[in-house]
């Protein structure tokens, strides 16, 4: 669960946010849908972690991450997975490399990576595709790639911040349709930010029209 409770933020002197509220139960999908500068991919960090409030709380699965000012739990110890609008690939890893970096950081023993890797993978579509570099890749086999090694670490909540936007419509309507089975098959939160009328329509158990509404 996720419930951001009395959030006010302030950049730039313009408040983004003030005293605004949202809870997302467990397993939901939740697609931030507003027109830009409504503070859709500011709230993300603010779950991630990434950016602090001036005021309110946030809290997952029962636990106080973020208290007003005061980040209390670090990003990397918050569970929580992420899928930049740029994909934030590595270049220079294959795609093997890409995957398995979270657990090599970790320092999970290779025969374990190579598992988790294998796995992963398939449940992606790309096995068979590990020694290739990501630059190698198309759009559609890039985002895999980020699914894939967001996926890898389990986590319950996964977040995601126009990750198609840059994809053709054919491949768009692709890669939502992987995004909602690998959902339904993980059980993770998803919490979406999109412009996209058709893909938060259809990815979303609720759509947030206004992030400046009480929910």
């Amino acid at each position: 669960m996720i419930k951001l409770t009395n959030i006010t933020k302030i950049y730039n002197n313009r408040k983004v946010f003030e005293n605004f509220s949202l809870h997302i139960q467990a397993k939901e999908r939740v697609v931030l849908f507003a027109k830009s500068g409504f503070g859709k991919s500011t709230l993300l960090k603010i779950i991630a972690g990434l950016e602090s409030i001036e005021s309110g709380s946030v809290i997952l699965d029962g636990l106080k991450v973020t208290d007003a000012k005061k980040i209390v739990v670090e990003p990397h110890e918050r569970g929580l997975g992420m899928v930049f609008q740029d994909l934030a690939l590595w270049p220079h890893l294959n795609v093997e490399e890409n995957i398995a970096l979270s657990l090599k950081i970790q320092k999970v023993v290779p025969k374990q990576r190579e598992k988790k890797v294998k796995e992963t993978l398939q449940s992606v579509g790309l096995q068979g595709f590990e020694l290739k570099r990501v630059d190698e890749l198309s759009g559609g086999e890039r985002q895999r790639v980020a699914l894939a090694r967001t996926l890898i670490m389990r986590p319950k909540i996964i977040l995601m911040d126009e990750p198609l936007s840059s994809l053709d419509n054919e491949l768009n309507i692709q890669i939502r349709e992987e995004i909602l089975r690998l959902q339904k098959s993980y059980g993770f939160t998803l919490v979406y930010v999109t412009h996209n009328k058709e893909e938060a329509e259809y990815l979303a158990t609720r759509i947030v029209y206004s992030l400046t509404e009480f929910l």
